[in-house]
């Protein structure tokens, strides 16, 4: 079976304006919300978490605009890698863990539109393709 890597930045904002919360980043909350769906078994087995310092999503719109909210990245090697931002920290788990179920059970990662969770409807910053290329 197929390893998942699901990407955390950990650097985002919190929200747009607003850099920390409780004293952690955006980022930080999303992450600890994703390590707790893990450990409460709402993920799947082939999902790991991972935290990266930064996903490089911040200035998406213009450089005026800095600190965007949270940043995610859904990867595994043989399938696209989809990356999301703008994601409110403390309200994203159960729309990513859905996201990351749909990822893994895919054939090639790519989920349209139209069947990913409302929240992740939108907000899509890049599709990547497959590093290793498709097994037949």
């Amino acid at each position: 079976m197929s390893q998942h890597m699901l990407f955390i930045c950990t650097s985002c904002a919190f929200a747009i304006g607003q850099r920390e919360y409780r004293g952690q980043r955006g980022g930080y909350h999303l992450w600890q919300s994703l390590l707790q769906c893990q450990q409460l078994g709402q993920l799947p087995p082939t999902v790991r978490v991972q935290p990266v310092e930064c996903l490089s999503a911040c200035n998406r719109f213009c450089a005026m605009v800095r600190d965007r909210p949270s940043a995610i990245a859904i990867a595994s090697p043989a399938k696209t890698t989809l990356m999301f931002g703008d994601l409110p920290a403390l309200d994203s788990a159960t729309a990513i863990v859905q996201l990351a179920t749909q990822y893994v059970t895919s054939r090639d990662g790519v989920i349209p539109r139209r069947d990913r969770p409302a929240l992740l409807q939108k907000g899509i910053l890049a599709r990547i393709p497959p590093v290793l290329p498709p097994q037949s």
